[in-house]
């Protein structure tokens, strides 16, 4: 069988690709820009296609998926930093046109990759041990929100007796490797004696995902005949203590636990501040906000989801604990200079 990986240049992309090489049941190929950086297959690089293009471009898609069966669909926009327009022509159009591609070109399986952030309400509460039954919101919380909500509709909408389609939901994806993710731009702030501890006094609880068991389950997924037009929540075993976690690793590293309180009061006006800034073009193609609705509400509610779906369906297990994730995780970040160094130039 052939593979298609989008976003292979990215976190969770190579690690679907790794995760295929190893599996062997698959021919990997993945399509990336002529401009992508693909260091961190190094090891693999000799056994996969690369496919020049671009998501955006149709021919491009079109070439992708002859002779696919299976789309493991990964790249996205994902942090916050882009138009509104940006936002639905990397996370919807781009995905309505590769659904399109791999139909027309006879592939049978296409495994989405979404996020819990899609179900997430902009006014909305805690969200405890909640399964697939819960309905997407009213409100949502950001473009990021908003456009892997609708992206996520039109996968599960594709689904037909030749084309069978499914999304992952994972939260936090981590792991040694993250270059980028919430988890190491956390550290980062925390190095930088930047991160003030929002949890106020409560316990946060959510579940978070290693990017190995995520990688597992978009393969499993694949394999299975269950999964036509469904949605799936995927996380690690553990439910994570959140600032409790982010305390530990930070002393892990040298560094002091969160602790400055700022007033909800005035969080919320700086917030509502920065979102008005962050409307203008010329700002928001540039910088990530320095803060937001999305990144207070991720901080400060409880998000632990029932994975029981992804292990009836498709045998989802997890792959990694929580204890060696963040062993291998600690190692690697010393690999690369320390979290200073690694996330020195994020936006």
């Amino acid at each position: 069988m052939k593979a298609l990986v989008t976003g292979a240049s990215g976190f969770l992309g190579g690690a679907i690709v790794r995760r295929l090489i190893r599996d062997g049941s698959y021919d990997v190929a993945i399509l990336a820009r002529p401009t992508s950086n693909l260091g961190d297959l190094a090891e693999v690089i000799d056994r996969i296609e690369v496919i020049t293009g671009d998501l955006t471009d149709t021919a491009s898609l079109d070439n992708a998926t002859k002779g696919v069966d299976v789309v493991f669909h990964s790249a996205a926009r994902v942090d916050e930093r882009g138009t509104r327009q940006q936002f639905w022509a990397e996370n919807v159009t781009a995905t309505e046109q590769l659904l399109a591609a791999a139909k027309r070109n006879g592939a049978a399986k296409f495994v989405f990759i979404s996020s819990p952030s899609a179900l997430m309400d902009r006014d909305g509460g805690d969200q405890v041990l909640v399964d697939e039954s819960l309905p997407y919101p009213r409100r949502y919380l950001n473009l990021y929100s908003e456009t892997k909500a609708a992206a996520e509709r039109a996968v599960l909408a594709a689904d037909s007796a030749n084309f069978a389609t499914c999304a992952l939901r994972p939260r936090a994806i981590w792991g040694a490797g993250d270059r980028s993710g919430p988890i190491v731009r956390l550290l980062g702030k925390a190095a930088e004696e930047s991160l003030p501890d929002l949890s106020f006094g409560k316990q946060v609880h959510a579940s978070l995902c290693h990017v190995d068991n995520i990688a597992e389950a978009a393969v499993r997924a694949a394999a299975s005949e269950n999964i036509g037009g469904k949605a799936y929540f995927v996380a690690d075993a553990e439910q994570t203590d959140v600032w409790g976690f982010l305390g530990e690793v930070a002393a892990e590293l040298g560094y002091a636990k969160p602790s400055r309180q700022p007033n909800p009061k005035v969080l919320n006006a700086v917030v509502a501040v920065i979102e008005t800034i962050w409307r203008i073009p010329y700002v928001a193609t540039r910088w990530s906000p320095p803060l937001s609705r999305y990144v207070v509400a991720l901080m400060t509610r409880t998000a632990t989801y029932d994975t029981s779906a992804a292990t009836r369906d498709f045998g989802y297990q997890p792959v990694v604990d929580r204890a060696t994730g963040l062993t291998e995780l600690l190692a690697w970040l010393e690999t690369q200079g320390g979290v200073e160094e690694l996330t020195k130039n994020i936006r």
